[in-house]
């Protein structure tokens, strides 16, 4: 399809797609490691160890994130923000349907896991490149009043991506266990090959943001994008990295710890569980939504830690919940953390993290900041949780004071940064000094 202009609404409902579509390829992974991977791939190992090993393997995905956000970050700020998000979908889908294919241990012994380490290395690094440009698509074609609104659909993704991953695995475990085991798994990464052609046609039918068709113009491209951010604006970027501790601890503890924890540890049928992540990961879409558009009305800063205090009030209460293994109140607290302290705290994040940098290295800026905090914040969330579990006799008393330790902290960051809430994205945000050194406007 040619690229054709595109309202704010369009462009931000194929930035939705396209992310949700990568979204759910990176997330069947944790679901298939919290339910599958160490049965198939690790089970040469004891039971406890396996699991970890397939945690591990689930990290892994978020150590190879920053080196895609550093690639396509830098090729994106050089060369467009569409064109990246092209080649991040052809690298994601083609990365998932190979999981698709793996032979396990029993069939071909530890190159099973090597090749599946592998793989998910490919995953991350499609990822990597994919966030930042997902959310400037959206971000820089909105109007600036409603750039909270606009913005967080490209954060739909995330909690669609959830739900579509979460739906895949509901129904295939709806199969005989051998057949899930078998086959039934195996479908729902292969599907990616299908919604591998239908983001790509959405993706080739919009053209390049208007922020970046400045730059372009007015020949204002950075030769080193990732460098003149870190010598320009280096305290937001560490301080925007620490706002994003509390969404993807949020997200990765709900939606891949504690689904483990409450199918095997708690004993909760399987199906409640992913049918309540299902739900909240629905009602995480609309709150995403929602509270990207408060946030146009009441500023990014005091939508976002609404639900930072809320996620620390509701981490004592939630462990307390789960360990009763009453199958309604458990399903009641994944829908309460993925669909309503998720959604809240996510919403605001895509125009207050763009809103902090300038168009220059904005995508590399966006990239970084939130792949390099991912490692710690998301990608081993799993392990640390499973270790403080172990730590504790099998509760989650010490995961719920981590939890309420990283609002804290999540808190402390966005204190000390500014609201951004209608500033001009064509403004240099860290202008030059005649004296040659570079300072922070408005920090």
């Amino acid at each position: 399809m040619a690229p054709t202009a595109a309202s704010p609404r369009k462009v931000a409902v194929a930035s939705a797609v396209g992310a949700t579509i990568e979204w759910y390829d990176f997330f069947l992974y944790g679901t298939a490691a919290g339910l599958v991977f160490d049965k198939l791939f690790f089970n040469g190992l004891s039971g406890p160890t396996a699991q970890f090993a397939a945690f591990g393997t689930f990290a892994v995905g978020f150590l190879a994130r920053p080196l895609g956000g550093v690639i396509f970050g830098h090729f994106g700020d050089r060369i467009g923000r569409k064109t990246m998000l092209i080649w991040t979908l052809v690298i994601m889908g083609v990365g998932t349907a190979a999981i698709g294919l793996l032979p396990t241990y029993d069939s071909i012994g530890v190159w099973a896991p090597i090749l599946l380490v592998v793989l998910r290395v490919l995953q991350g690094i499609g990822v990597g490149g994919e966030y930042g440009g997902a959310v400037l698509l959206a971000v820089e074609f909105a109007p600036p009043e409603k750039r909270g609104f606009f913005g967080s659909f490209a954060h739909i993704g995330v909690p669609g991506g959830l739900f579509l991953a979460s739906g895949a695995f509901a129904i295939a475990s709806q199969l005989p266990d051998e057949a899930f085991l078998s086959w039934g798994w195996r479908a729902c990464f292969l599907l990616s090959i299908l919604l591998l052609g239908i983001g790509t046609w959405i993706r080739m039918s919009v053209i390049e943001t208007p922020a970046f068709q400045k730059v372009q113009e007015e020949k204002e491209l950075s030769a080193m994008p990732v460098t003149e951010l870190v010598r320009r604006q280096p305290r937001h970027l560490l301080l925007g990295m620490g706002t994003r501790f509390i969404e993807g601890f949020t997200f990765n503890l709900f939606s891949v710890y504690l689904l483990a924890y409450a199918v095997k540890e708690v004993g909760v049928p399987k199906s409640t569980v992913l049918n309540a992540i299902m739900v909240g990961a629905l009602l995480g879409v609309a709150l995403t939504v929602f509270s990207g558009h408060l946030s146009d009305r009441f500023g990014r800063k005091r939508v976002y830690n609404t639900g930072t205090v809320a996620a620390l009030l509701f981490a004592f209460p939630a462990a307390w919940l789960l360990q009763t293994g009453n199958t309604v109140a458990v399903a009641a607290t994944f829908i309460g953390g993925l669909g309503v302290l998720y959604g809240v705290i996510y919403g605001p994040l895509a125009a207050f993290w763009s809103e902090l940098f300038d168009t220059r290295y904005r995508y590399s800026a966006l990239s970084t900041l939130y792949q390099i905090s991912g490692i710690v914040a998301s990608g081993f969330t799993p392990l640390i949780a499973a270790w403080l579990v172990s730590l504790s006799d099998g509760t989650l008393w010490l995961v719920a004071t981590y939890n309420a330790a990283i609002a804290l902290f999540s808190l402390a960051c966005a204190h000390f940064l500014p609201e951004t809430r209608g500033r001009d994205l064509h403004v240099d945000l860290a202008p030059r000094v005649p004296t040659g050194h570079d300072e922070l406007v408005g920090a």
